[in-house]
């Protein structure tokens, strides 16, 4: 399926991405609804990565603007205690808007949002806390289906029903997994299985290399070689380059990604988000290579 995805992204000042077919938005930084405006009634779930007012601030007029009866349903990591403010000022500043749904959650879990489609949550370390609390996520959109097991394919629908009846449907079938969009938020570079066969990666690279001195206090980024380094030795489609810091120009930044395109041989489509520029779909702008 081809996705519509609206976004903007710059380091420090804003970052949300908008999947239009899915109802689906990650983060909410500032500029959310005075980009999509109607279309910001299309947005069902949202999922935040962490509490950082980049990712956030845009929550306020897209809540007062579209919240009704169950939605949205508003997903953010446990332990940031931003977003419980967050919810009782919004209560108190927009007393008549009812419906929105504020969900805590950890790493590992999954969350239906239409059809077989889920996302799920995975831990990351951009805000550095210990194992037991859940600060900062990265997600996953997944199209889970299950398929009939091998041996028995030459039965009749009689039987599988039989023995579905018996022992369960999970006796009788595998669970196949399709990752659609991988979502990376604000993250260091971790292991790189975790995006391996993704069709479309969003991933962050806010600074172009490592310079000195650079990030060693502040929560922790990735920089643009160590994801184009990962994405040489793992199977993806697409990749969308996102969050740089606006301290590069639009010349520093593609001419970056075209000498590690060439010294990864990086061969799938590489698209890049520039600071201070809306995408109305990001898929349908030129790819670097």
């Amino acid at each position: 399926m081809n996705y519509t995805i609206t976004c903007y992204s710059t380091a420090l000042f804003s970052t949300w991405f908008f999947i239009e077919e899915l109802g689906l938005l990650f983060d909410a930084g500032d500029g959310l609804t005075s980009k999509l405006l109607q279309k910001s009634r299309k947005i069902k779930e949202v999922f935040i990565t962490h509490a950082d007012r980049d990712h956030i601030t845009g929550l306020t007029q897209f809540n007062q603007l579209n919240a009704r009866a169950g939605y949205p349903k508003i997903f953010y990591p446990k332990d940031c205690g931003s977003f419980p403010a967050l919810q009782s000022f919004l209560e108190k500043f927009d007393p008549h808007v009812k419906g929105t749904q504020w969900i805590p959650i950890k790493e590992q879990m999954a969350f239906k949002i239409k059809g077989n489609i889920y996302v799920e949550s995975i831990r990351n370390e951009h805000v550095p806390t210990n194992k037991e609390r859940t600060k900062s996520l990265s997600y996953k959109v997944v199209n889970k289906k299950r398929k009939l097991k091998q041996e028995f394919a030459n039965l009749s629908g009689k039987e599988i029903a039989k023995i579905s009846k018996e022992k369960g449907k999970d006796f009788l079938t595998n669970e196949i997994r399709e990752v659609l969009i991988g979502y990376s938020g604000d993250t260091p570079m971790e292991e790189y299985e975790r995006w391996d066969q993704t069709k479309i990666l969003i991933h962050e690279s806010t600074f172009l290399n490592k310079e000195v001195g650079l990030n060693t206090h502040a929560n922790k980024h990735s920089t643009l070689e160590e994801v184009m380094k990962m994405v040489s030795v793992i199977k993806i489609e697409k990749l969308i380059l996102s969050h740089f810091s606006s301290r590069y120009s639009k010349e520093e930044i593609d001419s970056s990604i075209r000498e590690q395109i060439k010294k990864y041989n990086i061969k799938i489509p590489v698209y890049r988000i520039l600071p201070g520029i809306s995408y109305d779909n990001i898929l349908e702008e030129d790819y670097l290579n």
